[in-house]
């Protein structure tokens, strides 16, 4: 329903305790999770009964696991083996097993060494993802051990990676088996021709295919044209050095295109007629059109006359050159072009068009390219909503009453522009809300499943990485009433980002209970007070940018549930008298604190207006204050400016913040509108 669905995982409380906080917890915690009172609602007595005492059970073996994860780390040997045996089948002992084998399997990997303990455990636990896991290493030390008998042993072609793969093979190639060796050398072409550089684990299996005369010139120069494209000229330049001398000449051609596309205006010298003198041509022109699309479009012309290149090829270049020359600031060019060749249109060309005519203002204009959208684009809530503004805007009385028609299929809808359609018509917004229904036989059946039982038990013992992977582990193969299932079990104990990627794996939009969960309520409550700001906007924050997973870490650095940069942090910490550290920032109710602070400031900043301030909060106040000044001497209504945010992240970001805190502000029992009387009237 909504652009942004987050797909990282969730806790519930808050930082992942230390081992002797987490200790002290344990001992006096009621250790009832939710689970237990949906299971009552939902179960007969024997059943609660059951999962009570099993519950108990756990709570009580939790105590043993975590002192004798202590005395494994502690290298106190004999206390760990005392209470090891004293877990007997807890879920949890694999992985202290798992923990006091992994620090032995470089010895046992050395020659001679016996591999009954690996054996043991790859026995005792098949199917989970430890033992895939220690497969995959145990895999890895034998070959550094150039234990090659016992790599070909071990190895599993369902559970590898390149590196393994590579090590298999010349496993194969030294076992002195003619037949192995055959088989081995027909499976490294498709390894070879990839348009990166492989693990080093690979060259002697490469360097004996190659001896073997298995290398084809095709086939070399297949990869370094792949890798040339792919930006790997490093390598690019490598291959060449495979390439029998004639291709040698014309790869070594390619690579001057590369660096210098303007080349190919000298047509005489690309007039051959070689198959890669046409490749490196259109790649040619497709470089040289990202700063000159015109003379792009015009060579591509003057080519055509001597390589008959196909129409697709044609097209597809001309639609890349068309989406330059708008991005280089041609867009009357680009528009007589488009309507002389309608075959060009696409949706990411007439939206850019659509947008700049919104920006623009230009009704006429706005309606017109929306009727060259392709259909299955034009249906869709975003171009419906402009399509119904353009009708508005044109006044007429067969106009304004299509455009209310438009109005309230819309306003039928749980989104940003649903919500903005509503509020034109002066209507309540439609939420659609309607919980998925869990059986009794669903959620017996799921409990029964090891690797549930073990991400339970790894969760309150604060091991969530661990818990995520054994998840995902059993998850991967369930069926959608089981996914639904373990949606509602997650989220039941706390972890709601499991519980949203549930809902979003089975394409379900309409539980709001659990895709919008009210996570950390206090603190977002106890926030919002102290700093006067609405918790539906905090919770929105959160929700679209972690799904509340606490620990999660952005590629760009940002950190916890509302993804601060270390810097923005430690700023904002500053100014509040805090200080913190990036580990801090894992913890929710820091996170939570300075997240809001920052988000409290940009509001300062940006006189109350929680557009501006979203915007900022995404892609940095610098650049929204960079896009207002763009936009100074042409002010335009609030949603074309949205509409128009020159990234379409942010662009989607804003839309999604403001349709999330109505959800939120329904899912605490407000009635809230998406937009404030002053909001709604502003123009930027």
């Amino acid at each position: 329903m909504f652009a942004h669905r987050c797909s990282d995982p969730a806790r519930p409380d808050s930082a992942r305790p230390h081992r002797r906080d987490l200790m002290t917890r344990l001992a006096g915690i009621r250790l009832i999770p939710a689970l237990l009172l949906v299971s009552a609602t939902l179960a007969p007595a024997a059943f609660a009964q059951n999962v009570e005492s099993r519950l108990a059970e756990l709570a009580a073996q939790r105590g043993v696991y975590l002192n004798a994860r202590e005395a494994l780390e502690e290298r106190r040997t004999a206390d760990f083996q005392r209470l090891l045996d004293e877990l007997g089948d807890y879920p949890l002992r694999p992985y202290l097993e798992y923990a006091e084998l992994t620090p032995r399997l470089a010895g046992l990997a050395r020659e001679g060494s016996p591999t009954s303990d690996v054996d043991r455990f790859l026995s005792l636990y098949p199917d989970t993802w430890l033992a895939a896991r220690l497969e995959r290493t145990w895999v890895d030390l034998l070959a550094r051990q150039q234990r090659w008998t016992q790599v070909l042993k071990y190895h599993n072609a369902d559970n590898t990676t390149t590196e393994l793969t590579c090590h298999a093979l010349h496993a194969q190639l030294l076992s002195g088996d003619s037949s192995a060796e055959a088989a081995a050398l027909a499976n490294v072409a498709p390894l070879w021709n990839v348009a990166r550089s492989q693990p080093n684990a690979c060259d002697p299996v490469f360097a004996r295919w190659i001896d073997a005369g298995m290398l084809t010139p095709e086939i070399a120069w297949e990869r370094f044209s792949t890798t040339i494209k792919a930006g790997q000229n490093s390598l690019a330049r490598y291959i060449t050095r495979l390439l029998p001398e004639r291709e040698q000449t014309l790869a070594n051609l390619y690579l001057q295109v590369d660096r210098n596309p303007a080349m190919l205006r000298d047509t005489s010298a690309f007039s051959e007629q070689a198959p890669q003198i046409r490749e490196m041509v259109l790649y040619g022109l497709q470089q040289l059109a990202v700063t000159d699309g015109n003379q792009a479009l015009t060579l591509l012309e003057e080519y055509n006359t001597a390589h008959a290149f196909s129409t697709e090829e044609r097209l597809s270049l001309r639609r890349y050159a068309a989406q330059r020359l708008l991005l280089q600031g041609h867009i009357v060019e680009t528009e007589a072009m488009l309507q002389k060749s309608p075959e060009l249109t696409s949706e990411t060309l007439v939206s850019w068009i659509l947008r700049d005519a919104l920006k623009k203002q230009d009704w006429p204009r706005v309606e017109m390219w929306l009727a060259l959208l392709p259909a299955e684009v034009r249906d869709t809530e975003r171009w419906q909503y402009w399509h119904a503004r353009a009708l508005t805007e044109k006044g007429t009385a067969e106009a304004l009453a299509e455009a209310r028609t438009l109005q309230e299929t819309l306003a039928r809808i749980r989104s940003f522009y649903g919500f903005m359609a509503a509020d034109q018509l002066g209507i309540d917004y439609e939420l659609a809300d309607q919980p998925i229904l869990v059986t009794q036989e669903q959620m017996d059946a799921l409990l029964d499943i090891p690797a549930i039982e073990r991400a339970h038990e790894l969760y309150f013992v604060g091991e969530e990485p661990n818990a995520r992977n054994e998840w995902q582990h059993a998850t991967a193969d369930m069926t959608e009433a089981q996914i639904i299932a373990s949606g509602k079990l997650a989220d039941s104990w706390g972890w709601h980002r499991t519980g949203i990627q549930a809902m979003i794996r089975v394409s379900y939009w309409d539980d709001l209970q659990l895709r919008f969960p009210l996570a950390h309520a206090d603190a977002f409550r106890d926030t919002a007070n102290e700093l006067s700001l609405s918790p539906h906007l905090l919770f929105a924050v959160a929700r679209q940018e972690s799904a509340f997973m606490h620990d999660v870490r952005s590629s760009a650095g940002a950190l916890g549930l509302m993804q601060l940069m270390p810097a923005t942090a430690q700023e904002t910490a500053t100014r509040a008298g805090m200080r913190v550290s990036n580990q801090d920032l894992l913890t929710p109710e820091i996170n939570i604190a300075l997240g809001s602070r920052y988000l409290s400031q940009l509001l300062r900043d940006f006189n109350g207006n929680r557009i501006l301030a979203a915007a900022a909060y995404n892609a940095g106040p610098n650049r929204v204050r960079q896009w207002l000044r763009q936009s100074s001497d042409a002010p335009v209504p609030l949603d074309v400016w949205i509409e128009t945010i020159p990234f379409a992240e942010t662009r989607n970001y804003v839309q999604n913040i403001l349709a999330y805190s109505v959800i939120y502000g329904y899912r605490m029992g407000e009635s809230v509108e998406m937009l404030t009387a002053d909001e709604a009237a502003a123009e930027f």
